[in-house]
């Protein structure tokens, strides 16, 4: 359905995006993630015609996007970051205003209001103003105008940016939704979105493609380590990253001071190595009082950090 092949996209001196391939089937909800600046809006922009690649291929459905934007336009529906609404309309009104521009006409226009007013659950304020709406109730109105014209592609850049956990997981499902007649793509920070809504998942670094296939698959890409959680009492921060950067087979992942004054540390271990009496005599030779030690399952944020730091 959407294949990229060898993208780069430069900016004078800069390349935003490097040399990037990677294919969505259809009906596949790909989850795209990567650090601020990495290269997942660029992408997605190419995708969408917003702007064309410096090098390399896209297509969709067969389409270029570049010597076929207005066909590839046609087959997707975009929700930018910043959602594009015109505040001071009705949402009735702004529904209509796309569908004008979509050339959606007489009685498929009004099936077509109806599916999204039904599917993206506006009916309760179709006859509001839109600076009237909550973040909530302004993305599922950018949601309507991406899909009213029934497209076979959904593109969203963080679709649930500023939105309270209750609105989060309302907007997660209407992906899901949405995921089982359509291709997906859509960028988060979330690693829950991700886990709980993708069929893969790729990770962009740097404009490179860091990581690429299902979240199951990413996680075994670093089951090579063990993953232990520690909380340890009058312990020194600097102190403890000092001393663990004597243990070869330790790598630091996170530690974090706690306010009552406890560290939270998270560590990877190397596969097979047995480090718990070391941290025992460590601890006591410190005067560290350990009041949590415990091996825990690899994450895809865990995998996400290893990639990306």
């Amino acid at each position: 359905m959407i294949d990229v092949r060898g993208v780069t996209k430069t900016y004078g001196t800069v390349d935003a995006v490097k040399d990037v391939s990677f294919t969505v089937e259809q009906g596949e909800i790909l989850g795209f993630l990567g650090p601020n600046g990495a290269g997942k809006t660029t992408t997605m922009k190419m995708i969408t015609c917003y702007m064309p690649p410096t090098s390399g291929s896209i297509t969709v459905d067969g389409l270029d996007v570049v010597a076929d934007s207005m066909g590839v336009r046609q087959k997707i529906g975009y929700l930018p970051e910043s959602t594009p609404l015109y505040e001071e309309m009705g949402v009735r009104d702004y529904l209509n205003f796309i569908a004008d521009v979509r050339k959606i006409k007489g009685s498929t226009r009004t099936q077509a209001m109806e599916r999204v007013i039904q599917v993206c659950g506006l009916r309760q304020v179709i006859h509001k103003d839109i600076h009237e709406l909550s973040k909530g109730f302004r993305q599922r109105v950018g949601l309507a105008q991406a899909i009213i014209h029934d497209p076979e592609i959904l593109v969203l850049d963080e679709p649930t940016t500023g939105l309270d956990p209750n609105q989060i997981i309302e907007i997660r499902n209407l992906i899901r939704e949405l995921g089982e007649s359509k291709t997906v793509i859509f960028s988060t920070h979330i690693m829950q979105e991700v886990q709980a809504t993708s069929d893969r998942v790729l990770i962009i670094d740097q404009g490179k493609i860091a990581a690429y296939g299902t979240a199951e698959e990413l996680k075994a890409s670093i089951a090579g380590q063990t993953h232990l959680d520690m909380v340890l009492r009058h312990a020194d921060k600097s102190e403890f990253i000092e001393s663990l950067g004597t243990m070869s087979a330790i790598h630091l992942d996170d530690v974090i001071l706690q306010k009552n004054g406890d560290l939270q540390a998270s560590l990877n271990v190397e596969s097979g190595v047995d480090m718990r009496e070391q941290l025992f005599d460590l601890a006591i030779s410190k005067k560290w009082k350990i009041l949590e030690s415990s091996p825990s399952a690899f994450t895809l944020e865990d995998v996400f950090r290893k990639l990306t730091n």
